[in-house]
């Protein structure tokens, strides 16, 4: 809940209005104003989310820079919820929808010490009013709905635990790969353009959760994402680190994987 409330209540992020932008890559034709690197206009929004992933309905929020992280979470604590649900689930779930009803539980739930109930068996009693006073499948009223339920909540449990867990794992590779969702479209269209292009986020897949998760500079996996944390992301999301950046920069952010060949690719830029 902690995350889903984050997720929605969290601007994702926008440009500062009249404000002065450190770096910017084009001017949104929607909005007539600069756009800071990996920022994308929102055409449910109408303005341009900085570092935008998607537009969520089910936040009705974008997923941005400032909220992604509760996002992620957010889905991935559901899942392991639902998969909670279900390992503990199961023996309640084979009890009574694998084995179906047992009218003998019935009788064996009753207590021994209830009074009989007297039946009037003369002859003015007619067997049409006997058949309306007794129950053919004694406990079958009480049973149905449970069972109805039951199959509901297994239902809707599965269901969710299977469409989010696959979302959930779509967005951890993106994640590893340092781009979003509009920038895995992007990273595609130019590697059909150029094999050799690289994506300039990707500092390997550790440095890239670390990045995401904010855990650089002191914050433990521990506290600060295990547990419920409204610790903000790292950067402004104004300015970007990349792979192109200078080593020195790349360096004290801890977004190099490989220094030799950042330093090759810089003699080549110079």
């Amino acid at each position: 809940m902690f995350h889903y409330y984050m997720g929605v209540k969290t601007m994702p992020g926008y440009p500062p209005q009249g404000g002065l932008i450190p770096e910017a890559v084009s001017i949104c034709k929607k909005c007539i104003s600069p756009k800071p690197p990996r920022t994308h206009h929102c055409s449910v929004c109408n303005k341009c989310i900085l570092k935008m992933d998607h537009h969520c309905p089910w936040l009705n929020n974008c997923v941005g820079h400032w909220n992604h992280r509760y996002f992620f979470l957010y889905m991935v604590y559901t899942v392991l919820g639902c998969a909670f649900l279900i390992i503990f689930g199961l023996e309640v779930a084979y009890k009574e929808v694998y084995l179906g009803y047992d009218p003998y539980d019935y009788y064996d739930s009753l207590d021994d010490g209830s009074e009989e109930e007297e039946w009037d068996l003369s002859p003015s009693h007619s067997n049409e009013t006997l058949g309306e006073d007794l129950d053919p499948i004694p406990g079958l009223d009480s049973y149905l709905p449970r069972y109805k339920c039951l199959v509901f909540m297994i239902l809707m449990i599965t269901g969710v635990f299977i469409a989010l867990g696959l979302l959930s794992l779509h967005h951890a590779k993106m994640i590893s790969r340092g781009e979003t969702s509009i920038e895995a479209l992007l990273n595609k269209l130019e590697l059909g353009k150029d094999p050799a292009y690289i994506n300039p986020y990707n500092f390997g897949s550790t440095q890239n959760w670390k990045l995401f998760l904010g855990v650089n500079y002191g914050r433990t996996f521990w506290r600060h994402v295990l547990l419920p944390s409204p610790h903000e992301p790292v950067g402004d999301a104004l300015t970007w680190i990349s792979n192109y950046s200078p080593l020195e920069a790349r360096m004290e952010n801890g977004a190099t994987r490989h220094v030799a060949a950042a330093r090759e690719l810089e003699k080549k830029m110079s």
